[in-house]
C-alpha cells in the first residue's frame, strides 16, 4: 500500500509505522492454521486505523493536492459582466439609431380634398380625383392638380382606395325639379395611372371596380382598393381616375392615395 506510506504528520504515527506493525502481527501467526484469515483481519484493522489517522490530520498535511487561489489573477465580477453589455448597447446606438427626416425615404399619403363638386352628367367618363395636401403629406415627392410627382427615382409601392356612396335625400321644395338618378345599374371603377416622362404618355397601372345594382330608397356604399410596385423615374407622375366621381365618399379615411419608395 504505497499510497499510505507517504502519509505523515507531526501529530500522529506515520502510515508506514502502522503498516509495519500490522505486518509483524500477521507474520507472527504464520504457522497458525488460519494465517490467511488473520492476515485479512489485521489488514482490515490497519486500514481502519489509517483512515482514522487521515481524518484526524490537518487538511494541509494529508497529502491531498490543494490550489492556492490567493495569487491567481482575477477581475472584478462587475467588470466582466458589464463590459459586453455596454459594448452591445454602444453598437446598437450606432447601427439602429433613428433616421432623420433627411435620411428617410420618399413617401406620400393624401386624403381626398373636400369640398368638391363633380357633375352628374357623363357619369361613365372617368375624372381625376383632387387630393388634400393640408391634411396629408408628401416627403421628397411633389403634388400638382391631382398628381403625385416623382422627385427621386426608384422602386415604389403605389396604393389607392376610393369609397362610393349614395342615399336618397328627402325631397323638399328646392329639389322638386331635380329628377332622381338611376342607380340600378351603376358602374364604379377605379383607375391608377403612371404618367411617364420618358414615354410622354400615361399608362394604366391598375384597375378595379364593380357594377352595382343599387336602389334610391336606402343607403348604398362600395369601396375599391388596390396597390402594386412600380419602377419610377424623376419627373414621372401618378394619378387616380374614377367613374361616377359624384358618388365619392369625401371622408379621408375612406378615400385616399399614396406611394412610398422601397428601394432603387
Amino acid at each position: 500500500m504505497p499510497a499510505f506510506g507517504r502519509l505523515s504528520s507531526s501529530d500522529g504515527a506515520s502510515g508506514s509505522t502502522l503498516w509495519q506493525a500490522a505486518r509483524s502481527k500477521t507474520q507472527g501467526h504464520g504457522d497458525h492454521p488460519n494465517t490467511a484469515s488473520l492476515s485479512h483481519t489485521y489488514l482490515f484493522t490497519w486500514v481502519a486505523e489509517a483512515v482514522t489517522q487521515i481524518l484526524s490530520l490537518p487538511f494541509k498535511h494529508t497529502g491531498i493536492i490543494t490550489v492556492d487561489l490567493s495569487t491567481a489573477p482575477h477581475r472584478p465580477i462587475e467588470e466582466v459582466q458589464t463590459e459586453p453589455v455596454l459594448n452591445a448597447l454602444r453598437d446598437t446606438r450606432k447601427t439602429r439609431r433613428c433616421k432623420t427626416p433627411k435620411e428617410s425615404l420618399p413617401s406620400a399619403h393624401l386624403p381626398i380634398r373636400r369640398p368638391q363638386e363633380y357633375p352628374k352628367k357623363d357619369v361613365r367618363q372617368a375624372i381625376t380625383i383632387d387630393w388634400e395636401e393640408k391634411h396629408g403629406y408628401h416627403h421628397k415627392m411633389g403634388y400638382q392638380k391631382g398628381k403625385l410627382l416623382v422627385i427621386e427615382p426608384g422602386f415604389y409601392y403605389v396604393y389607392a382606395k376610393t369609397c362610393f356612396r349614395y342615399y336618397r335625400i328627402p325631397e323638399d321644395s328646392s329639389q322638386a325639379e331635380i329628377p332622381p338618378v338611376d342607380v340600378s345599374n351603376t358602374q364604379l371603377i377605379q383607375y391608377v395611372y403612371h404618367e411617364s416622362i420618358k414615354w410622354n404618355k400615361a399608362v394604366m397601372l391598375m384597375k378595379t371596380g364593380s357594377t352595382m345594382r343599387w336602389n334610391d330608397t336606402s343607403y348604398n356604399m362600395y369601396c375599391a382598393q388596390q396597390g402594386r410596385g412600380v419602377q419610377l423615374e424623376e419627373g414621372d407622375a401618378l394619378f387616380v381616375n374614377v367613374s361616377n366621381a359624384w358618388m365619392l365618399d369625401l371622408e379621408g379615411e375612406g378615400t385616399y392615395f399614396g406611394a412610398i419608395k422601397l428601394g432603387n
